[in-house]
């Protein structure tokens, strides 16, 4: 347990440092991280499946294609989200993605909600309804922008879980990342910012942070039951806003402050329960 739990506080610090720096690099526009963001990534994927001789194309060639784009989607919203949101309050609204993917299963995996879950999710949208409401901070296209984010890494979900063990984890992260590459190279073309100095550093090393964030969280999880070390996942939002308020003098009233652990134990508690 003490094992898991470190490395889920790993996974916690790498993405922490993943959002801090899209918030410190929003200047580049959410092509152009997104484009960083996989390269710097696409660098792990190819080597692991290359030194493995695992098969790059996979068996479920749509259904991977549908996974990198969806996924290219969410990611591209949330880097867009953070220029008119505290960052803080971007990560724990984007974590609502659990939430859509569960509704979102009901009707194309015939999966069942357990009543209670509908009142964990009450509490969850409950929680947005008072950062929206109580922080002056929270801009409306910024709120948008991210559940949106968090609507397409629901269906996210949905699709991984489609794939199901047909295909190697690694292909379908390589197909996401690649297809990001593409599309969000062609895309960053129309806008491009060139880095200066360290700057190429710190974009690549988006794709550093995000990969043993996976990476850490990936085995904590393989070492205890999800419903064990799931709640230390949100330690990451925590962190993340406190270091928003040094870092770049972020404000979050106390009702913001409340809302963000409300949406936090209705995610939580509708994992816990639903793996009972």
């Amino acid at each position: 347990m003490k094992k898991a739990i470190y490395f889920m506080l790993l996974s916690a610090v790498f993405f922490t440092t993943l959002n801090l720096f899209v918030k410190y690099l929003a200047k580049f526009g959410g092509a152009q991280l997104v484009f960083f963001r996989a390269l710097g990534s696409l660098f792990f994927t190819m080597s692991y499946l290359l030194w493995n001789k695992i098969p790059m194309l996979g068996n479920q060639k749509k259904l991977l294609i549908w996974r990198g784009l969806v996924g290219l989607t969410s990611m591209g919203l949330f880097f867009m989200s953070v220029n008119y949101l505290p960052i803080g309050s971007a990560v724990s609204l984007r974590y609502l993605s659990p939430i859509f993917a569960t509704i979102l299963a009901i009707f194309f995996l015939r999966e069942r909600v357990k009543p209670i879950q509908w009142l964990f999710f009450l509490m969850a949208f409950g929680g947005v309804l008072m950062i929206k409401g109580f922080d002056p901070n929270i801009d409306s296209f910024g709120l948008l922008l991210i559940l949106g984010s968090a609507l397409f890494s629901g269906v996210v979900f949905v699709l991984i879980n489609k794939i199901g063990r047909d295909d190697h984890p690694v292909v379908i992260v390589n197909y996401f990342m690649w297809i990001s590459v593409i599309i969000g190279g062609i895309l960053s073309v129309f806008n491009w910012t060139t880095p200066v100095g360290v700057e190429y550093l710190l974009l690549l090393c988006l794709g550093v942070f995000g990969y043993f964030g996976q990476l850490f969280m990936t085995k904590a999880f393989q070492l205890q039951a999800t419903s064990k070390v799931v709640s230390l996942k949100y330690v990451e939002v925590l962190f993340t806003m406190v270091f928003g308020v040094f870092w770049f003098g972020d404000v979050y009233p106390i009702l913001s402050i409340l809302g963000t652990f409300l949406v936090i134990a209705g995610l939580v508690l509708n994992i816990m329960y639903r793996k009972k």
